[in-house]
């Protein structure tokens, strides 16, 4: 069955019982809280709501890497258009920019162009250097001064967290079919992804269980100590076991890898936290019951994402 999954879909054999492993993950995961919530001893609404919308992101995880890669490259710019798009919704803009935030968009297919061909030397500097540069230059030649510096800081820095930290996701996906002979590309996505989203589920477990020493009382008060700290040896501990199966990587590569993903995906996390509580909101959107927004869910992949990658390319390729 292995096997003829692998060939129907054109995935490596490894990234599909991985990819098994995953649902059958979650159909234990959603056994347990059907049972937690039929007891009726307390509410579970919000993690029957969580659980829930585990199965449409990861059955749509499930497609878009099953499909091929131009579907999956398409699916993750339209996650970073709906990020881009749920950022802008949420901070303030002057009147006499909001033309300019058509260019803002257009910046996504274009920075996921550069990835589909493997451009990398492209992909490194459109948005952090064409892009950056052309905001302010159109916002100058409007005229207008008033809070030019904040309009000019907000675009720049929610386009570079939005579409270019989370465009390395396809950069990995594409580059990683040269450098990955295990399980290519898709390998290292399925790689970075799982465990981003894993250590996120772990901290949020380790934190309820013992949580009691606070992170970041002024910028997230659920952050504990004892929650990261668990969370990133938990990731640490899945990398060691998940990374050579998927990767180039040895079980020591692998959990250096799992660390540095579980640490920046709390910074990730946090930063957005941190936007959030200066505009005075709790979620970004409310697109994913449980989760929030699209943010919400991907906050800690748009620091661990670009945080692998470069560990990875700086290590593993030539």
């Amino acid at each position: 069955m292995i096997e003829w999954l692998g060939t129907t879909f054109d995935l490596p054999q490894h990234v599909v019982v991985a990819t098994l492993g995953l649902w059958a993950v979650l159909v234990v995961a959603s056994g347990i809280v059907l049972a937690l919530s039929a007891r009726g001893a307390g509410d579970y609404r919000e993690l029957i709501d969580r659980t829930a919308s585990w199965w449409w992101m990861i059955g749509a995880f499930t497609f878009a890497i099953a499909a091929n890669q131009i579907v999956a490259i398409v699916f993750l710019a339209f996650i970073s258009y709906l990020a881009l798009k749920e950022y802008l919704s949420l901070i303030p803009t002057r009147r006499i920019d909001r033309g300019l935030l058509l260019f803002a968009y257009l910046a996504v297919p274009i920075q996921y162009l550069w990835a589909g061909i493997d451009w990398y030397n492209m992909f490194l500097v459109f948005v952090p250097v064409w892009m950056f540069l052309l905001f302010p230059a159109l916002m100058a030649l409007r005229g207008e001064t008033q809070n030019f510096l904040r309009a000019v800081g907000t675009l720049s820095w929610g386009l570079m967290l939005t579409v270019f930290c989370l465009s390395h996701l396809a950069m990995l996906l594409v580059s990683g079919e040269v450098h990955n002979p295990v399980a290519g590309g898709v390998g290292l996505l399925f790689f970075v992804v799982v465990l981003a989203q894993f250590n996120d589920v772990a901290q949020y477990v380790w934190g309820k269980l013992f949580g009691c020493h606070k992170v970041t009382p002024h910028v997230s008060p659920k952050k504990t100590w004892e929650g990261l700290i668990g969370g990133v040896l938990t990731t640490v501990v899945l990398a060691t076991f998940l990374g050579p199966y998927l990767t180039p990587m040895d079980h020591t590569w692998s959990a250096l890898a799992g660390g540095v993903i579980g640490v920046a995906g709390f910074l990730g996390d946090s930063n957005i936290s941190a936007v959030k509580r200066d505009l005075g909101v709790k979620d970004a959107g409310g697109l994913i019951p449980g989760h929030g927004g699209i943010l919400d869910r991907v906050d800690s992949l748009t620091y661990a994402a670009p945080a692998f990658f470069h560990f990875f390319r700086y290590f593993f390729t030539p």
